[in-house]
């Protein structure tokens, strides 16, 4: 491994950066750095110094966002929440779909986020 060093006033530093990578983290990997920060700081710097913290957040914002979806849906169908009823009863419609996406954000957070 070759260090490159930068001349600091009479010293050589050693460059250490990290390689600059644009990923688009979420809430729900913000919640996992968190997590990972403050009870699992071992994954945590391990993932950081590997430069694969950013890439595991974004991997895990986008599947969080993908269950939710496939969660979303099949409970909306489980329990008949459809077109009809957004049609007949918008505050029906709206109170039921409020409380499935509560209960699947619960499920995405603790089986993704914090495990």
């Amino acid at each position: 491994m070759k260090l490159r060093y930068v001349k600091t006033g009479d010293y050589y530093i050693p460059d250490l950066s990290l390689h600059e990578e644009n990923y688009t983290i979420g809430k729900c990997g913000r919640l996992r750095r968190n997590y990972l920060k403050e009870h699992r700081p071992i994954i945590f710097s391990n993932l950081l110094l590997s430069e694969k913290l950013y890439q595991h957040l974004a991997e895990i914002d986008r599947a969080c966002a993908d269950r939710m979806d496939l969660l979303t849906r099949q409970m909306a169908d489980r329990e008949g929440v459809t077109e009809e009823l957004k049609a007949s009863d918008q505050f029906e419609w709206v109170g039921q779909m409020y409380s499935i996406q509560n209960r699947a954000k619960e499920i995405v957070l603790k089986e993704l986020v914090y495990c």
